[in-house]
């Protein structure tokens, strides 16, 4: 934490020392009033009263003036702490690879950006106004109680320690609470992300009622858990009233005897008793600190642990190994995958290799590894064991840049964001012209989308949410092809395609002006038949390989995926 407060150095010192300046001004309160008491109207002295209640105005203006400083120099701080934590942790979560975001899960990284970096601001903005100046006041009162009578002031030295104790057991016994609820609270963010984005399916399936109840029970818990962690921090005040207003009881007693003999005055006796109000305050105060710095402490541990997370995949900042132009483009080297968690393996010794300009069909069923392939090749993911390749050398020496900047995916979720078209394409090259633009988007067959949304400056809204599920295929894969990169690969990015707009994306990807190296990645046997090579995965494995009229004579699990489109014996 300290990390990020460092930049603000002086708001952090300042702060306290202003608030502490407050504090010392209201110390000095009580005396005044006993003054009044004792010397102006004891001593029948009316220019002493108007003299010492001026003192009192100028010490409330004073004392507005620092804590109005004070609350600037610390919520400056706080907000500040709070950007530099937030970008920091965007940072660091765009730096995660897949895995790493696989394993913390969207709606803990929401959280933790706004619920929890939230909560941490609350925390220090409090810290810094009130976390030296509450025990300053109640020492300072505790010592100046000292100057005025000894027996009198142990009754706030056992007052005090008690009180400490109770805050002390409380907090310890809520930290874990907190942390519990902020948790609970991840969950129910992610059952409203999930809902919302599945309302279509959640709306066609008529299953309202039931993911009502399922989000009331996730509620429910929410509210089970923050009740019971505030039920402890509830505590806190009502045992400080109790404690301090006995102590009072025994102030007032105390004193009442000390003045019948003599030993005190009645003015003394009254600042006992004010520097008995401010110690209850500033307790009060205290205790509604320590559940604030609680809540926050809880919330930062959280931002901290994701902040100091090491990336499981690093990458070398230099080639380590020398490319080879007459290697194959994509090598797979008896490849195994297991995803983090996953009971079982998603890909089982793959073993395969594609030359320089080949086209590559993927083909099997639902489940059967071909996303998971295409992952390896941009080392989305590290094979679990085996070797990927590129122009010979591992995905894993490769820095990142170099690698991702030579590939262009299209994901089977076609994904958009809000804005310009022309500025979703240059997603895939920065300074790239509008000629490179329209190039890109005619190869894609996306020109009829242009026109029909107002050419490259038409809006998009969020994820794309104003063009049909084929219009953002051929954006996404116009996005793609704007970078030239030398592997391309599609996965599945032309299921909402129809097949005459496939055929045709399919003829003007192998017109291209250059040669990339092409992975097709597709339910559609048509979509794949005219590759170089075509691989045929099932359950994890590849079962295989060769071209459309090999495997049909071959492969009976190619042979039944042909025979399910067109018909037993239809015509190759």
């Amino acid at each position: 934490m300290l990390k990020y407060l460092k930049k603000y150095r002086l708001e952090c010192v300042c702060a306290p020392l202003f608030k502490m300046f407050e504090a010392l001004l209201d110390l000095l309160v009580p005396l005044v009033v006993a003054s009044i008491i004792d010397a102006g109207i004891g001593g029948g002295s009316p220019a002493h009263v108007w003299r010492m209640s001026g003192l009192l105005i100028a010490l409330a203006l004073v004392g507005l003036a620092a804590a109005i400083t004070a609350q600037y120099f610390a919520a400056k701080a706080a907000t500040g702490f709070a950007a530099d934590v937030r970008h920091a942790l965007f940072e660091k979560l765009a730096s995660l690879s897949f895995p790493d975001v696989d394993r913390l899960g969207t709606s803990a990284m929401i959280t933790r950006m706004t619920s929890d970096v939230n909560q941490a601001q609350t925390g220090v903005n409090m810290a810094l106004r009130l976390l030296l100046r509450s025990p300053f006041v109640v020492l300072g009162a505790m010592v100046m109680a000292f100057t005025i009578d000894v027996r009198c002031a142990l009754i706030f030295a056992a007052v005090i320690a008690v009180l400490f104790g109770v805050v002390y057991a409380i907090m310890a016994a809520s930290l874990p609470m907190m942390q519990g609820v902020q948790r609970q609270l991840e969950s129910v963010l992610g059952a409203t992300r999930e809902n919302l984005a599945g309302v279509r399916v959640i709306r066609a399936f008529r299953r309202e009622d039931a993911e009502f109840a399922a989000f009331r029970a996730k509620n429910r818990e929410l509210t089970a858990r923050q009740k019971r962690a505030g039920k402890v921090s509830a505590l806190l005040n009502p045992v400080a009233y109790v404690l301090i207003n006995a102590a009072v009881i025994v102030l007032v007693r105390q004193g009442a005897i000390r003045v019948n003999i003599g030993a005190l005055s009645t003015g003394q006796v009254v600042a006992l008793y004010n520097y008995m109000s401010q110690i209850l305050v500033e307790l009060l105060k205290f205790a509604s600190l320590t559940i604030t710095i609680n809540k926050g402490w809880a919330s930062w541990k959280r931002v901290a642990d994701v902040l100091a997370l090491e990336r499981s995949m690093q990458s070398p900042e230099a080639m380590a190994g020398t490319r080879d132009d007459s290697a194959p483009a994509v090598e797979f080297r008896h490849v195994s995958l297991t995803y983090p968690g996953a009971g079982s393996p998603a890909l089982v010794d793959i073993d395969f290799s594609v030359l320089q300009g080949q086209t590559v069909g993927i083909i099997g069923g639902t489940g059967s590894g071909k996303s998971s392939l295409a992952r390896l090749i941009p080392r989305f993911y590290d094979a679990t064991e085996g070797e990927v390749l590129l122009d010979g050398v591992n995905a894993r020496n490769w820095p990142q840049a170099a690698l991702r900047n030579r590939i262009g995916v299209v994901m089977q979720k076609a994904a958009l964001f809000k804005g310009s078209i022309r500025d979703n394409l240059r997603w895939g090259k920065p300074d790239a012209d509008d000629g490179e633009l329209l190039a890109a988007a005619e190869a894609a067959q996306a020109l009829d989308v242009l026109e029909a949304k107002g050419g490259l400056d038409g809006e998009l809204s969020q994820n794309g949410g104003n063009l049909s599920g084929g219009q953002k295929q051929r954006l996404t894969i116009a996005r793609a092809l704007v970078r030239r990169p030398e592997i391309l690969i599609l996965d599945d990015s032309a299921s909402a395609l129809d097949m005459a707009t496939d055929a045709r994306l399919r003829r003007a990807i192998a017109r291209l002006d250059y040669r990339p190296t092409v992975f097709i990645i597709s339910q559609r046997t048509a979509s794949i038949m005219g590759a170089d090579l075509i691989l045929v995965l099932d359950d994890g494995r590849l079962v295989g390989r060769g071209t459309h009229g090999e495997l049909l004579e071959n492969c009976p699990v190619y042979r039944e995926i042909y025979d399910s489109q067109f018909g037993k014996g239809a015509a190759v």
